[in-house]
């Protein structure tokens, strides 16, 4: 049984009234370290002759909040050691919104401390009365930073959001922009401050765009109602940020028993021709650097994806959240060097790393293996030539490998002269196979760059069959050196301008 002690204990919304008997008989027992003295019932403990020992110098000591909480724990951690028992205590409820709690009950088993976690009312208790609000018909709650940091992305507007520790004007033009993103202008939020404190409650309801010119401190939360009602939705949708269920959902209804008959015939197999035709159309946008388009093609591509999820939950096999949970642990799991210790000098390592990390997964032996054989032909050797180089089998130099384009042109000859002509086809695979590595030892991709001549050669050809017709002919008329005629005059038109 661990002899150390941390006492873990809530203050209570801020009203002395509502804190527990045994909180405060503790308070008066043990050494007492506060995450912040910021909190109304430390002025009444303080007249009691209660010895406090406040860690808001932490705050100011480091940069981020990150190493703030770290800190603070570990000095926590070196305390009980030291003295034995001791009190760390937190405004409201140490439930709630307290990440030093969280890391002490991941750390202190390891350090054979026991934590005993003392509850209190939480200012959220308070906060529900004070606004009229169920959390059981939902809502969302997040401090600050967290929801200016990344846990905005994905919720929706119809469901109340609570955003605590609301305590500057700079903050509160934070909240306010962000929330811009999703709500009206003048959408009506509510700002509550001291909410439990009697005597001191105040709740302000105000349009959002007004929220940064109000009075702010570290008692104050913000209230911000969901979008309801089908005219205030419509006129709101531009700000909507979705998740994945509406589409979801849809698909759902597609493939439900009143669904469309089309969509309820399909299967993984006659599928695939789709996905290619949207990949290909999402390429198409991006070269044409048309975004409108790009957005369009990639919610296509995205109904495929969803499509095939659907298809496959019906079979029992995975849903599209196990898709997603499977490619962020793969993600995570293969960037060690941003979300774990690694450390890495260039993209090149990455790769290594990425390929490493792959073959301890369990991935085919092969590192062939992992090249798709429906990848079109030129993608497919870069592919292959690029995982044979990350264990050295490879050309030192790009002129090594266009020597070697020479010496595959011979052979070429060869088989031809003979009149082979299963090994001229074997001779000029391994010509234009020579040709890609030259390319990727060039840094010039192989597929890209071919595409770009097709392109150039189907704009000429379009170009002459434009010329031909203003002069009433037509190519397919033509002898070859007319056809020739034409195109040099394409060229040097191009080259004017």
């Amino acid at each position: 049984m661990p002899s150390n002690v941390i006492y873990v204990l809530g203050l209570g919304p801020g009203d002395i009234l509502d804190l527990p008997a045994r909180n405060l008989s503790l308070l008066r027992s043990y050494p007492v370290y506060l995450r912040t003295e910021r909190h109304p019932v430390v002025e009444y403990l303080r007249r009691e002759g209660i010895s406090l020992h406040p860690l808001d110098h932490f705050y100011e000591e480091y940069e981020t909040f990150e190493e703030v909480y770290q800190s603070m724990t570990h000095f926590l951690l070196d305390r009980c050691q030291q003295e034995g028992v001791v009190v760390f205590a937190v405004p409201g409820s140490p439930l709630v919104g307290e990440t030093v709690v969280r890391l002490l009950r991941e750390s202190a088993p390891q350090e054979n401390i026991q934590l005993e976690i003392l509850p209190a009312p939480s200012f959220l208790d308070s906060l529900y009365p004070l606004l009229g609000i169920d959390p059981a018909e939902g809502l969302l709650i997040a401090d600050s930073f967290s929801f200016c940091g990344g846990f905005n992305q994905g919720f929706l507007p119809g469901t109340g959001l609570i955003i605590m520790q609301l305590y500057s004007s700079a903050l509160a033009s934070e909240v306010k922009l962000t929330l811009m993103e999703s709500y009206p202008d003048d959408h009506q939020v509510v700002l509550v401050r001291a909410a439990g404190v009697r005597g001191s409650e105040e709740v302000l309801t105000i349009p959002l765009y007004e929220l940064d010119r109000q009075q702010t401190d570290h008692l104050t939360s913000l209230y911000v109602p969901p979008l309801t009602g089908g005219a205030v939705l419509k006129e709101s949708e531009q700000f909507a940020q979705y998740t994945l269920d509406p589409l979801v959902e849809v698909m759902d209804s597609l493939l439900g028993p009143e669904g469309c008959p089309w969509d309820r015939k399909q299967t993984h197999q006659t599928l695939k021709k789709y996905l290619i035709e949207e990949t290909y159309e999402v390429l198409d946008a991006i070269d044409e650097g048309n975004m409108h388009k790009l957005c369009e093609e990639l919610g296509d591509l995205l109904l495929q994806i969803i499509f095939h999820a659907a298809l496959a939950e019906r079979s029992g096999k995975f849903t599209i959240s196990d898709v997603i949970a499977e490619i962020t642990e793969k993600m995570i799991r293969r960037h060690p060097h941003v979300f774990g210790d690694t450390r890495v000098k260039s993209a090149a390592e990455v790769l290594k790393n990425w390929e490493s990390i792959k073959q301890e997964e369990g991935e085919p032996k092969s590192m062939l293996a992992g090249v798709p054989r429906y990848l079109p032909a030129l993608q497919r050797a870069q592919k292959v030539q690029g995982k044979a180089a990350l264990v050295g089998f490879d050309w030192p130099e790009a002129e090594g490998a266009a020597l070697k384009v020479e010496e595959e042109w011979k052979e070429v000859k060869e088989a031809w002269d003979r009149g082979d002509k299963q090994a001229l086809q074997g001779e000029l695979g391994d010509f234009l196979f020579a040709a890609v590595n030259t390319c990727r030892l060039l840094g010039i991709d192989a597929e890209e760059t071919l595409r770009q001549a097709v392109d150039k050669f189907s704009q000429r050809f379009c170009a002459m069959e434009r010329k031909a017709a203003e002069r009433g002919l037509r190519l397919k008329d033509l002898s070859l050196i007319e056809l020739d005629g034409i195109w040099d005059e394409v060229k040097a038109s191009e080259e004017k301008n």
